[in-house]
């Protein structure tokens, strides 16, 4: 792996500020990694940034995932100052619920334009960089949503779904160039994902904070797995022991019974008015 000029490998994460991007900013300047994190919210990132100095040499950047200049401008920083960059985790997103006849098209060409769009920006900045370099890591943070997809957050699921198929094409696509890429799905934990929530009513709402507060891991026990699974080079990167329950019957049972399953285990989020 490669190094900046103080012989430590390099992680460059979005979002990475709060939530599960704080933590896995964290647990990889724990490990020795330099940490650049990029985020839109400079108060929290210089905090974030305090906290990763006192560990490791560490680096803030305003970065919009929604605007290809300030992705750029990170690796065009990272080239300079540290010559360059062995992981690149695309971590900033948003959460969205709401059935399909009520949620706003608006709302649904915002969470498009950071969840996905967002990830594909990263990817294609980065990738002339890692080539050059020789090689490296891209880290796609999607979600189980991406893989198992639940009544009442199909914007929130199509987007997630979104991502591990670029993740998978990009897997083929990039492998001759010795990069590598891995496609993070975790189910609900806490975290501050709930700050960004646009839903279409209340029970939407409500159903989202539920299972966000009421989840049994945080963000720091995420990011360690999440952590082991880059080290690992793992493609999917699954941190629950159900999501991998789940995600083995989806691709195994045929489609009629998985159905029925699903159907039966979110009859609740059915039932909830709006």
């Amino acid at each position: 792996m490669a190094s900046n000029n103080q012989g430590q490998a390099r992680v460059f994460i979005t979002g990475g500020a709060s939530g599960l991007g704080r933590a896995l900013a964290e647990r990889f300047a724990s490990a020795g990694y330099s940490v650049c994190i990029g985020d839109v919210n400079d108060e929290r990132g210089a905090e974030t940034l305090a906290v990763l100095q006192a560990r490791t040499t560490a680096h803030y950047l305003h970065c919009d995932v929604q605007q290809e200049a300030d992705l750029q401008a990170a690796a065009d920083w990272l080239k300079q100052h540290w010559a360059g960059v062995d992981i690149v985790v695309n971590n900033a997103g948003v959460a969205t619920a709401g059935a399909i006849d009520s949620f706003p098209m608006a709302d649904w060409q915002w969470v498009m334009d950071i969840n996905v769009l967002g990830v594909v920006r990263g990817c294609k900045v980065f990738t002339p960089l890692l080539r050059e370099q020789g090689g490296g890591q891209l880290v796609n943070v999607a979600s189980l949503a991406g893989i198992i997809h639940p009544p009442k957050m199909a914007s929130y699921c199509a987007t997630k779904a979104a991502v591990v198929a670029l993740s998978e094409s990009l897997s083929l696509e990039l492998e001759r160039d010795n990069i590598a890429v891995s496609v993070v799905c975790p189910a609900f934990f806490r975290t501050n994902l709930a700050e960004s929530l646009r839903a279409s009513d209340p029970s939407s709402t409500a159903m989202t904070q539920k299972l966000v507060n009421k989840a049994k891991v945080g963000a720091e026990e995420i990011a360690e797995k999440v952590y082991k699974g880059v080290q690992r080079r793992d493609f999917h990167i699954l941190t629950h022991s159900d999501s991998k329950r789940f995600f083995m019957l989806k691709r195994l049972l045929p489609y009629k019974l998985y159905r029925h399953i699903m159907l039966k285990n979110t009859a609740g989020m059915m039932r909830a008015k709006g």
